[in-house]
């Protein structure tokens, strides 16, 4: 009698074959996407937070800096990177290139009522720069306003977004020109008022003080920065008529 025939065969054709043999492979796939997210996590962190050094230098017209000047440049420029509430208060100070403190804080921060504020010094000028976040066409956007030392003179500006239409309403980040034209522009009307900043469409622009002109062809995404920047820079007023 062979002994042979009494081992049965692996059914490789068989339902539960092909279900122990799906869960292994999913147990292994996570593993390595696992130990992939892990192993360059610090990485990934540390070129968020570059760009984020990037975008918040661009508020302060600094641009055209590689990866080494970035980081240097922020350590000179950043005093403080203070939290303050809607009133104007520190609530956590920050320190010199700070990263510890207001550089941390995000949207959901922002919308909590905690303020990031970045007291800035360039060529022996205080300058402030503050984040602000809103909504475009199709996701999220924000940016930093960066503004001169009497609170109310905007020095630079950086928008950024998710997933706006390119040539339209992408043109909110990838328009250098059209950031620009924020420099000089004024936050308020006058001392005691409100956020007067704003965009709107070319033909309807009546005071160039405080008004920008719309991206040609993304109304809604101007719409969405001119929201974002009444909404953001309100939170910040106390302390901007401070």
């Amino acid at each position: 009698m062979a002994m042979g025939n009494d081992k049965k065969k692996l059914n490789t054709n068989s339902n539960f074959y092909t279900i122990v043999y799906s869960i292994v492979i999913v147990i292994v796939v996570a593993f390595l996407l696992a130990f992939a997210s892990s192993y360059l996590k610090p990485k990934q962190d540390v070129n968020v937070a570059l760009d984020k050094k990037k975008q918040i230098l661009a508020a302060l017209n600094i641009w055209g800096l590689n990866d080494k000047q970035v980081a240097q440049e922020y350590t000179k420029v950043i005093l403080q990177d203070e939290i303050i509430d809607t009133l104007g208060r520190v609530t956590q100070e920050g320190t010199q290139g700070g990263e510890d403190a207001g550089f941390k804080l995000g949207s959901s921060d922002y919308k909590a009522g905690k303020l990031a504020l970045f007291i800035c010094q360039v060529d022996g000028h205080t300058k402030y720069v503050v984040p602000i976040y809103g909504m475009g066409l199709w996701g999220p956007i924000n940016g930093y306003i960066g503004i001169d030392e009497d609170k109310n003179t905007v020095c630079g500006a950086y928008f950024n977004h998710e997933s706006e239409t390119a040539g339209l309403g992408a043109e909110i980040k990838d328009s250098r020109s059209w950031q620009d034209q924020f420099i000089g522009k004024k936050i308020r009307k006058n001392d005691e008022g409100g956020v007067a900043l704003s965009v709107v469409k070319k033909n309807e622009v009546n005071d160039t003080t405080v008004q920008c002109d719309a991206v040609t062809g993304a109304t809604l995404t101007s719409d969405g920065v001119s929201l974002m920047l009444k909404d953001g820079l309100t939170k910040y007023l106390n302390f901007l008529k401070n």
